[in-house]
């Protein structure tokens, strides 16, 4: 959500801003909307000033006995065109409102400009790819090989784009969450939160999916919707508060359930695990000061990165560009994984900075300053810590073998009993 003052200030840079985005010229209709809603507003004042006067005068007449209907019809009169005036200014206001939460964050200067992901850059690659001596298989032709991953009864259950895990493979994956989650919390300082899958429209429109991206999410018969993040119920566990200074930064994490329609994905990725209705992913969400949040986004972006060297995977992170950086980012890092099986790097990982655009959103603030007292907004991120699912498959088709089965990376057989390869019985 943008500050109006901020458009008032400087309506061209704001276009400009906008225009990195690929949008047209805004700024002027807003502030046209902004200044009939101010004239309306002063108007309404200045009618109410002038029934106060008149109340004076009605009261003061009424004690001698004067005649005050010409007074008493005026005040009538006026109380009928303050209320016009207010109600003309509120809809202005929700009109200002809806144009100002319909348009993305403003981007950092450093973000690279270009219309999709073709203009991401490479900022570095952790390690190779691991060399093959034999054809490398995608994970779900391993899966289906070893018994373990059956998309035909997830078909039957539920549709297309969901899978089933049996044994050893689903206590892989349950193993990469429990890991990634003992990593933030022992190691990265992030605070374990169990948290709802349901949420309402008010957490929904908190971190931006609503109303732009309603078509994104499964809503319920009453309301509420599935998070497609973690990052909604953690995010929001602030909105409308004001924090203290000191007890910034606030690290929060969580492993979930994710569920996402994706919309507009027909025909992409249909084959295994990679795009699905529902998926686990581990959530990290920062909340922190304003002069914080740089500092914190590489922070956080190192605490995903440490998950995929710790599995001994090869990922390169990238800054997306001006036409692929989501909605409420300012600046994003996306971590791709080396898939053998594809012979491709693929997302799993996104690490963004929000600054105060959800915050104003949500009316997450802080206390602070010099005088203790001074009341600002908060910056909010949030980042991938990671899939889980990308990281079972990440796994799956790096340590795969040639007979088929799969090596488990030494930072996971502790939650495997000691396991050390993943066979068919």
């Amino acid at each position: 959500m943008h500050d109006i003052r901020a458009v008032r200030a400087d309506p061209a840079a704001f276009d400009a801003a906008m225009a990195r985005r690929g949008l047209s010229p805004v700024a002027a209709a807003i502030l046209a909307l902004d200044a009939d809603r101010r004239a309306a507003t002063t108007a309404a004042q200045e009618k109410q000033a002038r029934r106060n006067a008149l109340a004076r005068e009605i009261g003061q007449g009424k004690r001698t006995g004067a005649d005050t209907s010409a007074l008493e019809a005026e005040a009538t009169a006026l109380r009928a065109d303050m209320e016009g005036l207010e109600a003309r200014a509120a809809e202005l206001d929700a009109a200002i409102k809806a144009q100002l939460e319909a348009l993305p964050n403003i981007l950092d200067a450093a973000v690279p400009d270009g219309p999709d992901e073709t203009a991401n850059v490479v900022l570095r690659q952790f390690g190779e790819p691991r060399p093959m001596n034999f054809p490398a298989r995608q994970h779900f032709e391993l899966g289906e090989a070893l018994g373990m991953m059956d998309f035909a009864t997830a078909a039957k259950l539920a549709g297309t784009r969901f899978v089933v895990l049996r044994g050893k493979l689903a206590r892989l994956e349950r193993a990469l969450g429990q890991f990634m989650l003992d990593l933030h919390t022992q190691e990265h300082g992030y605070t374990e939160m169990s948290v709802p899958y349901l949420v309402n429209a008010a957490s929904a429109y908190g971190t931006g999916q609503l109303p732009k991206f309603e078509e994104d999410l499964f809503k319920t018969t009453d309301g509420r919707y599935l998070i497609p993040t973690a990052e909604v119920p953690l995010t929001n566990t602030v909105a409308g508060d004001i924090l203290a200074e000191r007890a910034l930064p606030l690290r929060l994490t969580a492993l979930s359930d994710c569920y996402r329609s994706e919309a507009g994905s027909a025909g992409r990725d249909t084959r295994g695990m990679l795009r699905q209705h529902q998926f686990r992913k581990v959530e990290l969400v920062s909340i922190t000061h304003p002069d914080q949040s740089i500092e914190e986004h590489e922070r956080m972006t190192r605490c995903a990165e440490t998950v995929l060297e710790r599995l001994g995977l090869s990922y390169r992170r990238v800054v997306l560009s001006s036409g692929d950086t989501g909605f409420t980012s300012t600046r994003t890092f996306d971590l791709e994984v080396w898939l053998p099986g594809q012979e491709a790097w693929r997302e799993i990982s996104s690490c963004s900075n929000c600054r105060d655009f959800q915050a104003r959103r949500m009316n997450a603030r802080f206390r602070g300053g010099a005088d203790g007292k001074t009341v600002g907004f908060v910056h909010t991120l949030n980042g991938s810590g990671v899939a889980v699912g990308r990281a079972l498959i990440a796994v799956m088709e790096t340590y795969q073998q040639a007979d088929g089965s799969i090596a488990v990376p030494d930072v996971l057989r502790p939650y495997l009993g000691g396991m050390d390869v993943i066979a068919a019985s």
